[in-house]
């Protein structure tokens, strides 16, 4: 049965995108490895972290909420001795720009779709949302581009601070989250999350065992109908956080820029397909939820 997206998840699907040629892009990661950052999640690290300026794990840890802090260890504060924050940014936006060349050419409205975007961007509250506001804060490109990426970018963390919350008052920490979702997807995912998380196998166990006695999970790790009542009213929240910037732009103004963007969205999502993990839940820009 096809049910109809929110407003909010409908964006979503068609700015994520533009945001993760970043770091799924053949393009977005090959300029990381031109700055001198060879292996993914160096790339990943440094880019997403870059506009928190060279911290170290802590902060990272609590921003990016699902890895697991033995992995971002192994990262930070050590790559900040192979590339400073102002030249991991320089990479990140030379890798966007070149990765979203080929899926807007031909396209009408490109410019347009820069200013929509930007708007709503602009018009995101960043109080509490500190990736959000730490990409906020950095210069607007002069092209247009750069400035789909930006403020892409920018959306996308203000989502994701949002839902970031929204785990935080149903009490998920985030071990918990990474196993929740992957039982609200009947366990298909774990062989791709745990490790892109950086997960043992113990603390994944350890974090399953405490779902069952939060009565998420049954005894054989499968999502509960609590489960699924907490993810739909977890879901619903993330919208609510993010629509300030949609409220902003209007609804005729933010249909325009849908449907500037869903092609520019298709074409990126066929081409990331090897590579982007959808283990997100992350909506078809072009169809509803099934």
């Amino acid at each position: 049965m096809t049910t109809e997206l929110s407003t909010e998840r409908r964006l979503w699907a068609l700015y994520e995108p533009l945001h993760a040629v970043t770091y799924f892009a053949p393009a977005g990661r090959a300029a990381f490895e031109e700055a001198g950052l060879r292996g993914f999640w160096r790339g990943y690290f440094a880019g997403r972290g870059a506009p928190l300026g060279p911290i170290g794990p802590a902060p990272v840890v609590a921003a990016f909420y699902g890895f697991a802090p033995s992995m971002v260890e192994r990262a930070l504060p050590e790559l900040w001795t192979r590339i400073t924050p102002e030249a991991a940014l320089a990479a990140r936006l030379d890798g966007a720009r070149r990765a979203l060349a080929p899926a807007v050419a031909g396209l009408d409205g490109i410019e347009e779709a820069a200013g929509l975007l930007r708007e709503a961007a602009t018009g995101a509250e960043t109080h509490g949302r500190v990736l959000a506001a730490a990409n906020a804060a950095l210069p607007w490109p002069g092209d247009a581009l750069g400035t789909v990426w930006q403020a892409a970018t920018i959306l996308r963390e203000h989502r994701g601070d949002g839902h970031l919350a929204a785990l935080l008052v149903e009490g998920l920490d985030g071990a918990e989250a990474m196993v929740w979702r992957v039982a609200l997807n009947d366990g298909r995912g774990r062989t791709a999350a745990q490790p892109a998380r950086g997960w043992s196998d113990e603390e994944w166990d350890a974090a399953r065992t405490r779902l069952h006695q939060r009565g998420y999970l049954d005894g054989e790790g499968v999502a509960t109908q609590k489960a699924h009542s907490a993810y739909q009213t977890l879901e619903e929240t993330t919208d609510q956080l993010a629509a300030r910037p949609w409220q902003a732009l209007g609804p005729e103004r933010t249909e325009r820029l849908a449907t500037l963007l869903t092609p520019v969205a298709d074409r990126i999502n066929a081409e990331l397909a090897p590579f982007y993990p959808n283990w997100i839940r992350l909506p078809a820009p072009a169809r509803g939820a099934s």
